[in-house]
């Protein structure tokens, strides 16, 4: 039961915050220019025309950026692993030149990236975590209820597999299969790490609202 409604509030969240993301750019901000050249137009029509790098840019960036920010905290640190990883989809774009192939790419090499960042943090003395408040963009986290950023801030306690494999689903909407694929394990092992996960979270949640309680009532904790 505690599972259940753990894993409700984190589809709650996360879909809240994809459907933030999935909402057109002010008027006046406009996307970010694509860093790859153009190409020349193909001939035919658009819908048929072959996809490009600065194509992948436009419908995806926003989405992986998100992802490496629920996985890394740091804004500026999210923008270099997707930027990495774009830069890697550049060096074997001769062999992907199917897009759903291509965005699983993406999404594997933003997994691996941050993967890369928090190994580093673990050997980084100096290295201290952001505040929740900080760790997301502001006007994603204004548009979220404080239940909502209490799920968020349990997700970023979580270690880093299982938050990877929570936020893969929830937020990215991926597959077991597609989790699978993207985080390098099996989907057995996403199955098991997906309950342990919300087990954590429905912990983690407990454990606050006992303590906010507590404080409320003037006890210790």
């Amino acid at each position: 039961m505690e599972e259940e409604r753990a894993e409700n509030a984190v589809d709650r969240t996360l879909g809240r915050l994809r459907a933030i993301d999935s909402r057109p750019a002010p008027e006046g901000t406009g996307p970010q220019p694509s860093p790859f050249p153009a190409e020349p137009a193909a001939a035919g029509p658009p819908g048929e025309r072959p996809l490009t790098l600065a194509d992948l840019y436009r419908d995806h960036r926003l989405r992986l950026m998100r992802l490496a920010m629920l996985l890394v905290d740091i804004p500026a640190t999210a923008e270099d692993v997707v930027q990495e990883a774009f830069a890697g989809l550049h060096r074997h774009w001769s062999g992907l030149r199917d897009e759903s192939a291509a965005v699983a790419y993406l999404r594997a090499a933003v997994v691996n990236g941050s993967r890369s960042v928090l190994r580093r943090r673990r050997t980084a003395r100096e290295y201290v975590p952001p505040h929740a408040a900080n760790a997301r963009s502001a006007e994603s986290l204004a548009m979220l209820s404080a239940e909502h950023q209490a799920v968020v801030d349990a997700l970023s306690q979580l270690p880093p597999r299982q938050r990877e494999v929570l936020v893969l689903r929830y937020y990215g909407g991926l597959t077991e299969s597609e989790i699978a694929e993207a985080a390098g394990m099996s989907r057995g092992t996403v199955k098991s790490t997906a309950s342990r996960a919300l087990d954590a979270v429905a912990r983690i949640m407990e454990e606050r609202a006992g303590a906010s309680a507590a404080r409320r009532s003037g006890e210790p904790r």
